[in-house]
């Protein structure tokens, strides 16, 4: 790994951010996902962007297997707190691939008039309703609460709002939602006995339960979305330059399969994953570890991406045009990989 660069800065939503976990073979482990040795000559160099928390998690088997020489590509790495630093260096040409929100890829799309793809969805949904009363099964049942959620303008409101209209209730008529400035607050706030339920994306629900456990999950939104019949809350990608794309198609493939391993090592062992993850920065092990199974972390490429995608950008778009750049990307905004 030729270099790490740590950038400390507070994460606005984890639904920008992060965000269930992937399909899982039973008889992955950690110690059987190291891909076939390439020599160092023949590896390509992959400059490549992680997002501290669920969307970098993913990514922790490939690290240490870069690490140890034993991946299919040579990755430099940069790790950040936040999706903007990101953002800077994908269009700069200093990434050649970052994790990102998925409205942020569409965003970048169209600033640079399509130079930055989506290559796959690293992450689903990771925003889950919260409360000590366990009568709450349905959405239905949130008529006449108040939630309490971090994220006003984000993508978090967005499908909040859109999973209550489709359920038959209306924001501040049938249902109360007030916004705090961080997750951090969101959780003070509620351990104060101010919130009959709030909002809040991993690993901020597994840090709630440690600390309040009369707190549990009533509802995943995750699965509330897909109810809906609209397919996957693709809130997680990984976004690459289309130059790079095109001009190496070898690497992006050496990628490709680097991360389903990994993706899939860490989602079949997140005790072991979790050291990893604490070793590279991405999140404390102990949090890291009980976090991964509500991470929904995961590889989806081709058209079940563009798909599913598609349908996601559709609701932000009719939410808020300005969520994906003020307009619906074109065909041409996914990735296609040989």
């Amino acid at each position: 790994m030729k270099k790490v660069l740590s950038v400390l800065s507070l994460i606005l939503a984890l639904s920008l951010v992060f965000t269930a976990c992937g399909t899982v073979a039973e008889e992955t482990t950690l110690e059987e996902t190291t891909p076939e040795e390439t020599t160092a000559a023949e590896k390509a160099v992959i400059n490549i962007g992680l997002l501290k928390g669920p969307t970098g998690m993913g990514a922790a088997v490939l690290l240490d297997n870069d690490e140890k020489g034993t991946a299919n590509a040579d990755y430099n790495l940069t790790l950040a707190g936040a999706p903007d630093v990101l953002q800077s260096a994908l269009i700069n040409n200093e990434l050649d691939m970052a994790a990102l929100p998925t409205n942020v890829a569409a965003v970048l799309n169209g600033k640079t008039e399509g130079k930055v793809q989506i290559l796959a969805v690293n992450t689903l949904g990771v925003i889950y309703l919260m409360s000590a009363d366990e009568t709450i099964k349905t959405v239905a049942d949130l008529k006449g609460k108040t939630i309490l959620s971090a994220g006003k303008g984000t993508t978090t409101e967005y499908v909040l709002n859109y999973i209550l209209s489709e359920n038959g209730l209306t924001v501040d008529t049938d249902v109360s939602v007030e916004y705090a400035s961080e997750h951090a607050e969101v959780i003070s706030k509620a351990k104060s006995g101010g919130y009959e339920v709030i909002l809040l994306p991993e690993p901020f629900v597994t840090q709630m339960k440690g600390q309040d456990a009369s707190f549990k999950v009533v509802l995943d939104l995750t699965k509330e979305w897909k109810a809906l019949g609209g397919g996957e809350l693709t809130m997680g990608c990984i976004a690459v330059r289309k130059e790079f794309a095109e001009q190496n198609p070898d690497a992006v493939a050496a990628f490709l399969k680097d991360y389903e391993a990994s993706v899939n090592a860490v989602n079949a062992d997140p005790e072991a994953a979790g050291a990893l993850i604490e070793k590279f920065d991405i999140a404390k092990a102990a949090v890291a570890s009980k976090a991964i199974p509500n991470c929904n972390i995961t590889v989806m490429t081709g058209e079940e991406m563009k798909s599913n995608v598609g349908a996601y950008l559709q609701v932000l778009f009719d939410s808020n045009p300005k969520a994906v750049g003020g307009a619906l990307p074109s065909d041409g905004f996914y990735a296609v990989v040989s």
